[in-house]
């Protein structure tokens, strides 16, 4: 997951548009859910992961700039990030900007409200084996820490804040294992705080609170996810050159953009960094699931050709779903009747389509 990995790729908004989507944002709730076909081509690739016939269904178009980390509930839910960057997405009267919103989206209704506003500039986010919500917040004015919401409370909680008694410099994403470890990303894409850690790295979060910072050898890391099996910590290095808004003109050079896979230990140590999957000199992946055999659902920000693609575990390209010219952001799979419904955000909307294999859940 990103804030923004190329100023070209932004969608721009002429003003008026912008206060007019505040206004609908500003009473709660939008009728911005629905089932549209968005005229994507049509997917391609192996019938074993990707049924014949299936396709992207657009059933949300509201954000106000950007979707991202989309986490599904035990109890059907849909949960996502709308980035809102300050420079873009201001209040009605124009002055003053926002700072970020969690969505949520109720499949039976097909509609979606603000589950919260402000959210800390939320982006990666993942359902705990208990239920909770656990949040990554970013920079540009948000939180650059690790939260916890209790869903039975609505209370919220910082997990981890600081490290080496300095902010973060901007969490983006997160997965959970089966020991209850949360392993988080903290690169920087956007906003105009100090960079407090020295490099760009992953954590890991232990039950009893310790912070270990875990990975410094990923690039700029982005996605991360854990296989089902428990053996492998894969990352996602997304190294687009730059830290915040790039000036009129400017260019940056591209660092990894790859898929990186870790051995990971029974104690939550890594070890045997591969790269799984290169993807230079495009743009790589952003956000990233897996189905119950371990095959990798990842959304890929190529200039070329964006979309979804999956991987079997050893990196072979099995499937390929289009976003048009739209770059993707984060993927997720649905439970129950739902269990192999994917969502996947992706400009400013959020879409579902229905692969073969289930998607892997944390056991409750």
């Amino acid at each position: 997951m990103l804030f923004l990995y190329n100023p070209n790729h932004m969608v721009r908004f002429a003003s008026s548009h912008v206060r007019a989507l505040c206004v609908l944002l500003a009473l709660g709730v939008v009728g911005a859910a629905r089932a549209d076909d968005p005229g994507f081509p049509a997917p391609t690739g192996d019938p074993s992961v990707l049924p014949a016939g299936a396709k992207l269904d657009r059933v949300f178009d509201g954000a106000c700039t950007l979707t991202e980390g989309v986490a599904t509930s035990p109890d059907g839910m849909v949960y996502f990030s709308d980035i809102t960057f300050t420079q873009r997405c201001k209040d009605p009267t124009g002055k003053y900007a926002q700072a970020g919103n969690i969505w949520k989206y109720d499949p039976k209704s097909k509609q979606a409200s603000i589950f919260r506003s402000p959210s800390g500039m939320s982006n990666g986010m993942k359902f705990d084996a208990q239920g909770d919500l656990i949040v990554a917040e970013g920079a540009d004015f948000g939180g650059r820490r690790l939260t916890k919401t209790d869903m039975k409370t609505g209370r919220s909680y910082i997990l981890s804040g600081l490290y080496n008694g300095q902010p973060y410099n901007a969490l983006n994403d997160l997965t959970i294992d089966e020991k209850g470890r949360i392993y988080f990303t903290d690169p920087r894409y956007l906003g105009q705080e100090p960079m407090n850690q020295p490099v760009q790295a992953v954590y890991r979060l232990d039950p009893d609170g310790r912070v270990t910072r875990l990975i410094t050898d990923a690039g700029k890391p982005n996605g991360v996810q854990v296989s089902p099996d428990q053996k492998t910590l894969y990352v996602l290095a997304h190294d687009n050159g730059g830290h915040d808004f790039l000036e009129k003109g400017e260019t940056s050079e591209k660092g990894l953009m790859a898929c990186l896979a870790y051995t990971l230990g029974p104690d939550g140590t890594v070890s045997n960094r591969k790269l799984l999957i290169n993807w230079l000199p495009n743009d790589g992946g952003d956000g990233m699931t897996v189905d119950e055999d371990g095959n990798l659902y990842i959304a890929v920000r190529s200039e070329a050709t964006p979309g979804l693609y999956v991987y079997s575990p050893d990196g072979k390209q099995l499937a390929y779903v289009s976003t048009g010219k739209e770059l993707p952001t984060n993927v997720a799979f649905g439970y129950g009747n739902d269990a192999n419904l994917l969502y996947l955000t992706s400009g400013k909307s959020l879409y579902t389509i229905r692969m073969v294999k289930k998607g892997y859940h944390l056991k409750g």
